[in-house]
């Protein structure tokens, strides 16, 4: 049986398994006996391409075929700063899974700064190794690299994080419409984003301190991101006709 190499979202880890993505994640979401409920976000990670940094006779003797035959699901190899670990060639596609186990694959695709509209503002949910919701007025590529090039007393040596719907308030967060945005606390959020319209030295400002570890995926705007620097791995998110016509099962689970 083949193995395969994931980088687990929530929490953080390097797991190797017998399970390609969709049984993996599916295995994530609801375990062996189908019990648990609980959303996963993990990325494939091409196993060739780190195999000077983790343990391969370890992986090799633990990663087999129970004694009935059926896969191993799942050998933990690293639980420790595994993102910052793992090189962005190295990541592969992406995986969304619903707390029943269906699984939306997204593929890495080309970044185009071009298109990154000026004078909006946006809404970031960190996901790895720091998890707060954040407003900002920096596009992704801006943001990910003032986060990470050390230009600023809080540095991360890399971030996961997936960017949000704003709708209206992304250029009127004081009188836009808030109608379809399903966050708990509307009022706290536009305040948040009129004042970065306000203090022109501040590119970013908290929402929430704590992630709950659900993501509304209803929610995402262009997509996921991870990126160290001038460096930076895409993974496109579908608008929802899209998704209804990539994969109608998926869509009508969330």
């Amino acid at each position: 049986m083949d193995k395969y190499v994931y980088l687990t979202c929530t929490p953080e880890a390097l797991v190797a398994s017998m399970l390609p993505p969709e049984g993996f994640g599916l295995y994530l979401s609801t375990g062996t006996k189908k019990r648990n409920k609980a959303q996963t976000i993990f990325i494939e990670v091409d196993l060739e391409k780190i195999k000077d940094l983790i343990d391969m006779e370890s992986l090799n003797r633990r990663c087999v075929a129970k004694e009935d035959g059926s896969p191993k699901s799942s050998v933990y190899l690293s639980v420790y700063r595994v993102l910052e670990m793992v090189p962005l060639d190295a990541l592969k596609s992406l995986y969304l899974t619903t707390d029943h186990g269906v699984v939306l694959k997204l593929k890495k695709a080309p970044y185009d700064k071009a298109k990154e509209v000026k004078g909006a503002l946006h809404l970031y949910q960190e996901l790895n190794p720091v998890t707060p919701l954040v407003a900002s007025e920096l596009p992704p590529s801006a943001f990910v690299k003032r986060l990470t090039d050390g230009s600023t007393p809080i540095t991360l040596p890399k971030l996961f994080f997936v960017e949000l719907k704003l709708g209206e308030l992304a250029t009127n967060p004081l009188y836009g419409s808030a109608e379809h945005l399903p966050y708990q606390n509307i009022g706290h959020l536009r305040d948040c984003l009129e004042i970065l319209r306000g203090e022109y030295e501040k590119h970013m400002k908290t929402v929430q301190r704590v992630f709950s570890g659900e993501l509304l995926y209803r929610t995402i705007e262009s997509g996921f991101y991870v990126g160290a620097k001038d460096d930076m791995v895409f993974y496109p998110y579908p608008s929802m006709a899209e998704l209804e016509n990539i994969n109608y099962e998926f869509f009508r689970a969330i």
